[in-house]
């Protein structure tokens, strides 16, 4: 695999060499143009803080492929801090995920592959920044689409399938945690499975290495999947399955258990939080 090279096309605007073509055509060529550019399908939603923006669009390569762009325009100067703390570094908003991303796709776990990035600053905070990634090919978060084993009456043929994916799926987040990195988002709508049975992980701005409190944020992002899986698709041995492949283990010890009770309270209270808004949880429906 050719190893990516990233231009300078304008002050502190960086693109991947084989794209600067398609951002040209697009005119998005300085930040003034990307922060501006509104000509893409806008995916926002209600609890995305006003600082953030959110954009889908195509892009020449050649050929046309699908990109999506995050702007950060003047964050809070407590986002900021709190995002130098976790990653114990003065860094922009945008960096950090572009960030994460590689350093997670260098140990083996697979993410979004990053086209651009850019950051501009004041005298000591963030001004803007921005980053740009590529549409996963033939993928889809396991929140919209799971595997076709997972359609119909069970059988021993899509039993089995089912099986393999648990297993797979509870090998991957292994691979992931075993990097030390804590994801704190970790539900069904950012883990992506392509064509080929691979598994990604994708939306990382909150990614981190904690330096403390390292089982309370690896419990969280457990008892995200466990929140996320439709309990109409995922048994309660289907999700022990699940913390056994996780663990490398035949069958659980006392200490296992203790953490799956721990990761149940998790669930339990993100669920009383999700009904007091009027949200029943994908795990009981």
């Amino acid at each position: 695999m050719t190893e990516q090279r990233f231009i300078e096309i304008s002050q502190s605007f960086f693109v991947d060499s084989i794209y600067i073509e398609g951002f040209k055509k697009l005119g998005l060529t300085s930040f003034n143009a990307l922060f501006s550019f509104n000509a893409a399908e806008n995916l926002t939603k209600k609890n995305l803080a006003e600082f953030r923006s959110r954009l889908q669009f195509q892009i020449e390569k050649p050929p046309q492929i699908t990109v999506f762009l995050k702007r950060y325009d003047s964050p809070p100067i407590m986002v900021q801090i709190k995002n130098w703390f976790a990653q114990r570094t003065r860094i922009s908003c945008g960096l950090v995920e572009k960030v994460s991303a590689s350093r997670l796709a260098s140990a083996g776990v697979s993410t979004p592959k990053t086209i651009a990035y850019g950051e501009q600053w004041g005298s000591l905070f963030e001004k803007r920044s921005f980053v740009i990634t590529e549409k996963i090919p033939q993928a889809e978060a396991l929140e919209r689409k799971l595997p076709e084993c997972f359609d119909g009456r069970p059988t021993s043929a899509n039993l089995k399938c089912r099986r393999q994916f648990i297993t797979q799926l509870a090998s991957f987040i292994r691979k992931f945690h075993k990097t030390n990195y804590r994801h704190r988002d970790l539900y069904f709508s950012h883990i992506f499975h392509d064509n080929n049975s691979g598994f990604f992980l994708i939306d990382l701005a909150r990614a981190f290495k904690p330096m403390v409190l390292c089982r309370r944020y690896q419990i969280k992002d457990i008892a995200q999947i466990y929140y996320s899986a439709p309990k109409r698709y995922f048994s309660n041995t289907d999700r022990l399955r699940f913390y056994l492949g996780y663990v490398g283990k035949s069958k659980l010890t006392g200490t296992d258990k203790i953490y799956i009770r721990q990761v149940i309270n998790k669930v339990n209270r993100m669920r009383q939080h999700n009904i007091k808004h009027g949200n029943e949880a994908p795990f009981k429906r």
